[in-house]
């Protein structure tokens, strides 16, 4: 645990549960999360990114349970999503040390402002759920988009709900509301995947995971009750919002790099 101020340590906190909230309606709390670890001296990008996962898999774990009381999110689909994407974050959690991620960054900035176009041109998208597949095709389309993205997540994670939301809704179908409730879950499973890596090779600060993680946690409950009483119309709103702040922030990153 590095020496910490109470000033840092309460931005700190305060950076979770923003992030939790965020998380919890549409994903993208990783926008939030990250860069405040990696403004912390002394934290490697490893050690930050491995935090991160922390604090963000008890976030999603209390988003996923509301969701699944309130929403009843399709387990049929859930589960080899949720699979596949695990077995997709340890691959990209054990690349993370060796590709740099401003490889990465320019092709994601492209896809951001792809998604955030053909969401704003289509205001009907993600209004009510109109499945594209049925049985064995619906789950093998989830479980691919599963290890994707949850590859994306291992290796760097920030957006990686807002991904998760935008291939359910743009891809297999869903509405917003219902692919929120989904994407929780996956999102839960890459964090546990990453986590299944990083543990390992002590790369977690446990002390500030787990506190960061209480912040979350309270996060996650309030986002995901506002988001089930508000329905897709609100979730799509704040979807626009997180993925326009994405591509700044991403946008940032690469013009400075």
């Amino acid at each position: 645990m590095p020496d910490l101020d109470l000033l840092t340590i309460a931005l700190l906190l305060l950076a979770g549960l923003t992030a939790g909230w965020i998380d919890a309606v549409v994903g993208g709390g990783g926008l939030i999360q990250l860069p405040a670890l990696l403004l912390v001296p002394g934290i490697s990008p490893v050690q930050a990114l491995a935090t991160n996962k922390l604090g963000s898999i008890m976030g999603t774990a209390t988003s996923s349970i509301t969701y699944a009381r309130r929403v009843k999110p399709d387990l049929t689909t859930a589960g080899p999503m949720a699979v596949a994407a695990l077995a997709g974050a340890v691959g990209g959690a054990a690349l993370a040390s060796s590709i740099p991620a401003a490889a990465f960054k320019p092709i994601i900035l492209v896809v951001l402002v792809g998604v955030a176009l053909y969401t704003i041109l289509k205001p009907s998208l993600g209004d009510r759920t109109r499945l594209r597949w049925e049985g064995n095709g619906h789950r093998w389309a989830a479980a691919g988009i599963g290890v994707v993205i949850g590859a994306y997540d291992g290796l760097l994670g920030p957006g990686t709900g807002t991904f998760l939301v935008i291939s359910l809704v743009g891809m297999l179908g869903y509405a917003f509301l219902p692919a929120s409730a989904l994407a929780k879950i996956v999102n839960f499973a890459t964090n546990l995947g990453a986590l299944l890596f990083f543990v390992p090779h002590g790369a977690v600060i446990w002390s500030l995971g787990l506190a960061m993680g209480v912040a979350n946690l309270v996060g996650g409950y309030v986002g995901a009750r506002m988001a089930v009483a508000r329905g897709s119309r609100f979730v799509r709103v704040v979807f626009v919002v997180v993925v326009g702040a994405l591509i700044c922030r991403l946008g940032y990153d690469v013009i400075t790099s």
